[in-house]
């Protein structure tokens, strides 16, 4: 396995937990960070051992945005956004196109491109101590990460323009209370119930979830018939796998299924 300087992996039972741990200060994306981001992704994607994916972090924030040490505020900063934009982008598609349950985990601050990325996640646990913040306007610029695009399929279209137009903190109880998150859990227990949710994931049938999970988000840019296409396309590639087999035999059986995640 790779070692990377701004983020590490653990893996355990089929869990492989991403922790971002960025070199620069209040875990800000650097273009080091968001090429990190991009190898992993696309490892863990290609990995048949891992059959649920954690993004969390390490310290007092998810991520604070992009590192604005790296602009000069001259012509030079519009090449440098494009391409971290760009590189950030390319990990957000390779954990879509995983095939396997990601979960976020925020127990911290996560603003600008921090809060984008914990949008496009299939599951959102936080902590007692976490907040959300669009924080683009505060310095001028529009969202990126997604957040155009997965914020409103998770809050409606009103509820998103005013996200970002009032650009205000969102505290646990109201992120849940929107959409934007799961479930929210006593900061001492977020650890234990981060792996709890993963590893209950994890033991599922991950190709039927990450194809499923995918259906959804995909069904936003298809007519009926495409996805009523998608849909018998799928389920019928799912019959040759492995866990279909599984599940099939505890339907008729008395044990519960032992899914293998293949």
């Amino acid at each position: 396995m790779v070692a990377y300087d701004n983020l590490s992996i653990d893996h355990d039972d089929g869990v492989a937990t991403v922790t971002l741990d960025s070199t620069a200060g209040r875990n800000a994306l650097t273009l080091e960070m968001a090429n990190e981001l991009v190898s992993v992704a696309t490892t863990l994607g290609e990995d048949p051992d891992t059959r649920c994916i954690v993004l969390t972090h390490a310290g007092d924030f998810f991520g604070s945005g992009a590192d604005l040490t790296a602009l000069s505020g001259d012509d030079s900063d519009a090449a440098h956004i494009r391409e971290l934009a760009g590189r950030a982008h390319e990990a957000i598609v390779q954990f879509h196109r995983a095939n396997t349950p990601v979960v976020g985990g925020v127990n911290g601050i996560a603003a600008g491109i921090g809060f984008s990325l914990t949008l496009f996640p299939d599951l959102l646990v936080l902590g007692e101590d976490a907040t959300l913040t669009f924080a683009y306007p505060g310095i001028g610029l529009t969202g990126d990460g997604g957040a155009t695009f997965f914020l409103p399929r998770l809050v409606g279209l009103r509820a998103a323009k005013e996200i970002v137009l009032r650009d205000e903190p969102i505290g646990p109880e109201d992120a849940r209370e929107l959409g934007l998150a799961t479930e929210v859990v006593p900061a001492d227990e977020f650890d234990d119930r981060l792996a709890d949710v993963a590893a209950e994931l994890a033991a599922g049938p991950t190709h039927a979830f990450g194809t499923t999970t995918q259906l959804l988000t995909d069904s936003y840019d298809r007519s009926l018939e495409r996805q009523l296409a998608a849909e018998t396309d799928a389920i019928a590639r799912a019959t040759r796998t492995d866990d279909y087999e599984r599940g099939l035999e505890a339907f008729f059986g008395d044990d519960e299924p032992d899914f293998v995640g293949r």
